[in-house]
């Protein structure tokens, strides 16, 4: 089993969100099927993923991440909406009351609150940038403004289901960011969805692979979260990444 990294606090003062605005590197934490390096090579250097219905355009920037890690994020995994490609419900990080507020190790909050296991890519923000623009289906070439999420943890960058910045913490000093939909899981804006077979196959899979976990511990792990649990079991799950054809 592969440790995870846990994030240090985030301040928000303007003096830190001043020098982090202005950092050449960033953490793209992926929760979901960019778990898989290949799936977001297809992003950075363009083309079309495993089953995937369209091409991507690529980042201006086509380089692959400069280091990978594991880290486990503050907050619960849910399931809702409509995939376009998998069917079912879609992945969605729902924060844990913003960034952590607890520092490094095993001790403080970030110990007592759900987590999320996610695989942290470093990243320029130019890359960044023009990853979100492209989980939005938009042409990528447009920085995004980081202020406003360095500074409140979260900010809101349009409408769509992926257009919502987290900022989780920090890690080797730069910002850790994921991008989500603006509910919550509780809010009542949208109905739990359970997610298809392939894609649980496929997150299972990535979190094995980033995390090192076992299949059954990745597949309990997935069965417990909000749309998948009830309608999918650990065993159900697990049975998946063993079935000829699967992800």
């Amino acid at each position: 089993m592969i440790r995870p990294r846990r994030l240090d606090v985030l301040d928000g003062s303007p003096e830190t969100v001043d020098a982090l605005r202005h950092a050449p590197r960033v953490w793209y934490a992926a929760y979901g099927s960019n778990m898989h390096l290949q799936r977001l090579t297809c992003y950075l250097a363009g083309g079309r993923p495993p089953g995937g219905l369209r091409d991507h355009p690529g980042c201006r920037d086509p380089r692959g991440p400069a280091r990978t890690a594991a880290v486990m994020l503050p907050g619960r995994l849910y399931f809702a909406t409509e995939s376009q490609v998998w069917t079912g419900g879609r992945a969605f990080y729902d924060p844990a009351g913003g960034p952590v507020r607890g520092s490094r190790g095993g001790g403080g909050p970030a110990a007592t609150t759900p987590e999320v296991p996610a695989r942290a890519y470093l990243l320029t923000a130019e890359q960044f940038s023009d990853l979100a623009a492209q989980e939005m289906y938009r042409e990528p070439g447009e920085d995004l403004d980081l202020g406003e999420v360095l500074t409140h943890g979260r900010a809101r960058i349009g409408p769509g289901r992926y257009e919502t910045l987290v900022c989780a913490g920090l890690l080797d000093g730069a910002p850790v960011l994921t991008f989500t939909a603006p509910w919550s899981a509780d809010d009542g804006t949208v109905r739990p969805n359970p997610p298809a077979a392939a894609y649980l196959a496929h997150l299972a899979a990535g979190i094995v692979e980033a995390h090192g976990w076992s299949p059954l511990r990745a597949a309990a792990y997935l069965a417990s979260c909000p749309g998948a649990r009830g309608h999918w079991t650990a065993a159900a799950i697990a049975a998946l990444l063993t079935t000829p054809g699967t992800p």
